[in-house]
């Protein structure tokens, strides 16, 4: 599947916050990208602008692009429940953004590429498709070969003890996927009511 290779400064530069995990770089020169992005006047954005950056703000974000999203929204708003959360607790469930959550890959993209060169496993069956889905209960794993190279294991710095939804057993260098999250315990900054509204229209 395509995703997005260009320069990381660059997008976080125009929402204003690390998103991609590259802050140092975001304090050294915040201003929005382009040749004037200095001096250039900002007008004040429109309800319809508002809502479309939040949606590419979730989108950059969770490394998804528009197609994926649109049905991930779109199983979100059949589910039970508020629809906004809905979404946050279906990108957060991607196998790809749990095995970051649980401290095997750095970043997310890192976590893509670990699943995509089937590295992961998901109740002990290689799974190799970042977008899947994970259940709770679920247990997510490294291959036996994975995790005896040094390579994969040497970026392990397990869970954040705030992610409650998740659990790292680092004896056995497993992580189980606990629960759905509530929506107070993400600690990403997306309005998510705006992207409702946007598919709304």
């Amino acid at each position: 599947m395509a995703r997005y290779t260009g320069p990381k400064t660059k997008i976080s530069r125009i929402f204003g916050e690390p998103i991609l995990g590259n802050g140092k770089w975001l304090n050294k020169n915040s201003n929005p990208p382009g040749q004037h992005g200095a001096a250039r006047k900002r007008k004040s954005l429109g309800e319809y602008a508002l809502q479309l950056r939040e949606k590419q703000k979730a989108k950059y974000t969770y490394g998804v692009l528009e197609k994926q999203f649109r049905r991930t929204f779109e199983e979100a708003a059949r589910r039970k429940g508020v629809t906004g959360e809905n979404l946050i607790k279906l990108l957060e469930a991607r196998l790809d953004n749990t095995v970051f959550r649980l401290g095997i890959a750095p970043s997310r993209p890192a976590a893509r590429q670990l699943v995509s060169h089937k590295h992961i496993t998901v109740n002990g069956d290689v799974v190799n498709v970042p977008s899947y889905q994970l259940k709770p209960g679920d247990i997510i794993g490294l291959k036996e070969k994975s995790a005896a190279n040094t390579a994969v294991t040497s970026v392990i710095r397990g869970k954040n003890q705030k992610f409650s939804w998740i659990d790292w057993n680092e004896t056995e260098m497993q992580g189980t996927f606990v629960a759905y999250p509530e929506r107070e315990s993400v600690p990403e900054n997306i309005k998510e009511q705006l992207i409702v509204e946007l598919y709304s229209k």
